[in-house]
């Protein structure tokens, strides 16, 4: 049970998708103290630069020397991100045809004909 004057624990993951939203909202390279006050405060500062150590960990982002500190950088996109974590699930399978094919038929009609015009032009790219 929670004490009533105690926040609930934040799910796994949402620590990460809220220091890397902040990142996203810097005009260039931010600080993990400018991270710090852009999510309020809430954060300790330890706790802040442990996060994004772990993001850097995971490729998605990197960092700069900037004094005797670093500034920090989303490595990609929101969509580059989810390739990213796809790519990875994809690459840690034995089978990886039968993860693809249960991908594919999972996806609805208009997925579906997305995913095939980003393939064509993917190949009309390759003759070039």
């Amino acid at each position: 049970m929670t004490d009533p004057g105690q926040r609930p624990r934040r799910g796994q993951g949402e620590l990460e998708a809220l220091v890397l939203s902040a990142l996203r909202e810097a005009d260039g390279p931010a600080t993990a103290g400018w991270v710090q006050e852009r999510l309020g405060g809430d954060l300790a500062y330890t706790t802040v630069i442990t996060i994004l150590t772990r993001l850097l960990g995971k490729g998605a982002v990197t960092r700069e020397r900037v004094g005797r500190s670093f500034a920090w950088t989303p490595a990609s996109d929101q969509a580059g991100l989810a390739a990213r974590k796809m790519r990875k699930v994809l690459d840690a399978e034995s089978d990886r045809g039968a993860v693809l094919a249960s991908f594919v038929t999972g996806l609805g009609p208009d997925e579906e004909r997305l995913l095939r015009d980003l393939l064509d032009q993917a190949q009309g790219e390759g003759d070039d």
